[in-house]
C-alpha cells in the first residue's frame, strides 16, 4: 500500500504562485509514476501533470509553461510549482501514484484563485 499526503493548497490572487507537495509512504517512491490531477466543481477530474520514474514530465495544455512538477526521491516527495495562477485553476488537487497496475490517490488539497 502507498499512502499519499498532499499539502500546500490555499487561497491566492490571480497571477500568484503556490507550491503543492505530496509525500508518499514506504520505501518504493523511486518506482512510482507520480502525478497531479484536479477536479473543479461540476467538472470531471482531469490530469494536470505526470512525472515518471526517470524524471520525464507531461503537462496538460492548460498548465504547460505555468506549472512545473518535480520529484525528490530522497524525500519521497513530489512537488507542483504553480505560477501565473488563473481563476480557472481553482480546484481540488489530488496527488496520484501508479505502480504495478495499481493506482493510489491522496485526499486532495483545495486551491482557490480569486481576488
Amino acid at each position: 500500500q502507498v499512502q499519499l499526503v498532499e499539502s500546500g493548497g490555499g487561497l491566492v490572487q490571480p497571477g500568484g504562485s503556490l507550491r503543492l507537495s505530496c509525500e508518499a509512504s514506504g520505501s518504493i517512491f523511486s518506482r512510482l509514476v507520480m502525478g497531479w490531477y484536479r477536479q473543479a466543481p461540476g467538472k470531471q477530474r482531469e490530469r494536470v501533470a505526470i512525472v515518471n520514474t526517470g524524471g520525464s514530465t507531461y503537462y496538460a495544455a492548460s498548465v504547460k509553461g505555468r506549472h512545473t512538477t518535480s520529484r525528490d526521491n530522497l524525500k519521497n516527495t513530489m512537488y507542483l510549482q504553480m505560477n501565473s495562477l488563473k481563476p480557472e485553476d481553482t480546484a481540488v488537487y489530488y496527488c496520484y501514484a501508479h505502480l504495478d497496475g495499481s493506482d493510489y490517490w491522496g485526499q486532495g488539497t483545495q486551491v482557490t484563485v480569486s481576488s
